[in-house]
């Protein structure tokens, strides 16, 4: 039967090798290089400069940039005990990105002189970060793949905003941040080569040290294992590839988590076929999807990046591979986590919030700085800059509190509290729904633009909660598969920018969460839908509060559980796809507002909601004036500045152990 199975995957891998092989004849014979050597006319010099150089090393660098991802994902998840974990799920890609963007604007210098080893010093403070993060809890599985997960979210966010703050120059690195292929020499293949042979050689001689990581940490202690000296040894190799490849061809993902887990389907158990197998399978995974890439995108192939292609392929992956994770069966991050705290007096607070969100509304509107220095708007001035600051004021506090609403309905739907529409994919998911409608209508008005965003929205929601079911909307499924949508998301999304046409800089636009251009039938669109959408959440006070006790208890009290879910459903995907088509959908404020209201004692039902609502206008309000003043006279996008302000919070309260993210966040 074993080997059965056994040829059966040797014949799967030898159909795919020929597939790849046959994409790349018809890329070879498409250009014109492979019929004159047919012919034997010889080839042209144009053609053999095409083949020698751009042909021929494409080719190269997608198998030795495959093999290199393939056993750096495979080491990751060695040390790790992880299956999850790999350059993009950690942070280490996001973070060679930042810190490569960074170098570029602000030292060039250091690009010119070393381009790998500023991804590289990137990726090791990223995975730094990580580790320093979920150390304490002895690397627990989905801790750490929280702490990647928002260090690569923040990372992300700060890259854009240095892009988009730095002109139209810049929009190549976003482009080539996808992970493009395009080659035009030898040099990106020699040099990923020189490094995967060295760590290769390298993992080859810690084969020993690498299977006793299989273990749990005491058995591997007590055979004289130095654990963490090795740890570090094993993630620093993993992260020197993957920095590379990113240095190279900008962020590949995904195939460091499909290569091994394909491998120990087909059949690898110990580390040594593990690694070959992970290497193996990467090369021939990265190798087929540029092919197909090439071979359906047409004449524009060179502008859809290979990147991009892969997370399409791994996000359904990942989703594919979530009910069948032994690690997820076991207590995770939060499982015993406290009851909420309760304020004595709720209501003091809640003034107390009403006040401080009406002071960042003051403070947006009259105080600013002009070509004089700081002034404060007064009479005739206030009324004339009122007329932009207004506007964008306006659009930005209700985005913040639909954005809040939904956080706090989604928390609660789930029983997650993690949850939110920016780390479950759900703002990314109405991106591709609007993308939709700019593609199929000339000009899309704001009612199609909602309509297509709510869609995107629901979609996402019914897919990550239909998978989060099957286990009883454990928290680790559904914060995995939220990560999964995200990542299929955010990868059409890639693509879209990339093609570089009308509808791309719509997207990217759209992205950055700009109010720039912010205008009273805005504010019109915000407020009504700001105020149809929220005004009835309370009428579901009792779901709210009831739902985050399970399916069980709510029945048993009660509540229709499928009608509730249906509803809360609807209502945080309208409240997601609104607020996101005003300031996009990385601000983290639907995470971060709820949270703040537990921590300051605001945790039942009605008052969880209100506070949340005042936290999220108020971030939103402040992120906006700080966009505004911070690289006066450029302005940075609302919506990555308020990533930027809440993702470094996100990531403390996630070091704060079971005192901070997960801590004290029960039902009230």
């Amino acid at each position: 039967m074993a080997e059965r199975a056994l040829s059966r995957n040797h014949l799967l891998w030898g159909g795919l090798f020929c597939l790849a092989a046959m994409l790349t004849l018809l890329q070879v014979a498409g250009r014109g290089e492979f019929p004159s050597l047919a012919s034997g006319q010889g080839i042209s010099e144009l053609d053999r400069v095409m083949l020698l150089y751009g042909t021929l090393p494409r080719i190269s660098v997608a198998l030795v940039a495959g093999a290199a991802l393939g056993l750096s994902g495979y080491l990751l998840q060695r040390v790790l005990r992880n299956p999850l974990a790999e350059p993009t799920t950690l942070g280490i890609a996001s973070g060679a990105q930042l810190a490569m963007a960074a170098a570029t604007i602000y030292l060039p210098a250091s690009m010119a002189w070393s381009r790998s080893g500023v991804a590289l010093c990137g990726g090791a403070v990223a995975a730094g970060v990580v580790m320093a993060l979920t150390w304490r809890r002895g690397l627990e599985p989905v801790s750490v793949l929280l702490g990647g997960m928002m260090v690569a979210l923040t990372a992300s966010a700060a890259s854009a905003a240095l892009i988009l703050a730095n002109g139209e120059y810049m929009f190549s690195l976003f482009i080539w941040g996808g992970g493009s292929l395009v080659q035009q020499g030898w040099g990106s293949t020699l040099f990923i080569g020189a490094v995967f042979t060295i760590v290769g050689a390298v993992s080859m001689l810690l084969l020993r040290p690498l299977t006793i990581l299989g273990l749990d940490d005491a058995n591997a202690r007590s055979l004289g294992l130095a654990l963490t000296a090795t740890r570090l040894l094993v993630i620093g190799l993993a992260v020197w590839l993957a920095t590379t490849v990113t240095a190279e061809l900008g962020v590949i993902g995904f195939v460091g988590l499909a290569a091994p887990a394909l491998a120990r389907l087909g059949g690898a158990r110990t580390p040594r076929q593990l690694a070959s197998g992970s290497v193996l399978v990467g090369a021939l995974l990265l190798w087929l999807t540029d092919g197909m890439v090439q071979l359906f995108s047409g004449a524009g192939a060179e502008r859809i990046p290979t990147g991009a292609a892969t997370a399409l392929v791994g996000g359904p992956l990942l989703l594919w591979m979530l009910p069948r994770l032994s690690m997820l069966a076991r207590p995770q991050l939060g499982d015993a986590a406290g009851q909420a705290w309760r304020a004595a007096f709720p209501s003091r607070r809640i003034a107390l919030l009403a006040l401080l969100a009406a002071g960042a509304v003051v403070v947006a509107l009259m105080l600013g700085r002009g070509p004089e220095g700081w002034t404060v708007a007064t009479g005739g001035l206030f009324a004339d800059l009122a007329q932009w600051r207004g506007p964008r004021v306006a659009v930005a506090g209700a985005a913040g509190a639909m954005l809040a609403a939904a956080g706090v309905v989604l928390q609660r739907l789930t029983g997650n509290p993690l949850a939110s529409p920016e780390v479950l994919g759900v703002g990314a998911g109405a991106g591709v729904g609007l993308t939709a409608a700019l593609f199929l209508f000339s000009a899309p008005g704001l009612p199609l633009q909602l309509g297509f965003s709510v869609l995107g929205a629901l979609v996402v929601l019914a897919v990550m909660l239909a998978i989060a079911a099957k286990a009883r909307f454990g928290r680790s499924h559904l914060l995995l598969a939220g990560v999964a949508m995200g990542a299929l998301c955010s990868a059409v999304l890639t693509s879209v920018i990339a093609m570089g046409n009308v509808q791309s800089y719509a997207v990217l636009r759209w992205l950055s969460g700009s109010t720039n251009d912010a205008t009273w039938r805005d504010v019109a669109f915000a407020g009504c839908a700001a105020v149809l959408l929220i005004l009835p959440l309370p009428l579901a006070r009792r779901w709210l509060e009831i739902l985050p006790l399970g399916d069980s208890p709510a029945s048993a009290l009660g509540i229709p559980v499928r009608h509730s879910r249906a509803v809360l459903l609807v209502a945080s995907a309208l409240l997601t796809a609104a607020a996101a088509l005003l300031v996009g959908p990385l601000s983290f404020v639907g995470l971060v507002a709820p949270h703040i209201a537990r921590r300051i004692g605001l945790s039942t039902g009605t008052a969880h909601l209100l506070a949340a609502i005042l936290i999220g206008g108020g971030v939103m309000v402040a992120a906006d004036w700080l966009g505004r003043m911070a690289a006066f006279p450029y302005q940075m996008p609302v919506g990555l500045f308020a990533a930027l302000l809440s993702g470094p919070y996100l990531v403390w309260l996630l070091g704060r152990g079971r005192d901070g993210l997960m801590g004290r966040t029960g039902a009230g």
